[in-house]
């Protein structure tokens, strides 16, 4: 018999802020684990349910990526070794996706452009987009790694996107 879990409201409130502020980076690590988004979708609904059932007993809530990194990986696991259950052969193959996949050469072009883009940046606008958007730290993080305050880094933050929208060399991906 199990025993039945206690939620209070203030649980539910730091739960929904912690999925609000995380859910970007935990999707994408779900996206990483498997090749289908709405599979990613499931997986992530599946690990921050099992974190909510435990969070009244997980004692360090710095540590809430890691549990859900955790739950992320033991969930598609147990998917994986059970999937012979799961997928089955027919004799028809499915229509194909109506828009076709995203050319990776292309990606990659637009990625080596974006990246030339930013290194253009001033060093202290780079060094700010960098640790926001590559890094992915929260604004007051990236404030307090570089040692300014949080206004500083949203208003050159901001300066670097303005250039970055204006550079010729994007121009055509903005098309």
């Amino acid at each position: 018999m199990t025993t039945p879990v206690r939620i209070t409201s203030a649980t539910a409130t730091h739960f929904t802020s912690y999925v609000r502020n995380r859910r970007p980076v935990l999707l994408r690590t779900a996206r990483s684990l498997t090749p289908d988004p709405c599979d990613a979708e499931d997986l992530l609904q599946t690990a921050l349910t099992r974190t909510y059932l435990a969070w009244e007993r997980i004692q360090d809530h710095r540590a809430l990526d890691g549990y859900v990194r955790r739950a992320l990986i033991n969930t598609r696991t147990s998917q994986w070794r059970k999937r012979r259950v799961d997928e089955f052969a027919c004799a028809e193959l499915p229509e194909r996706e109506t828009q076709p996949a995203p050319d990776p050469a292309e990606q990659q072009v637009l990625r080596d452009a974006m990246w030339r883009a930013v290194m253009r940046l001033p060093d202290r606008q780079r060094a700010m987009v960098v640790l926001r958007y590559y890094e992915d730290l929260s604004e007051a993080r990236t404030a307090e790694v570089l040692g300014v305050s949080v206004g500083t880094v949203k208003s050159a933050v901001s300066r670097a996107l303005a250039k970055l929208r204006d550079d010729p060399e994007l121009a055509p991906v903005r098309g």
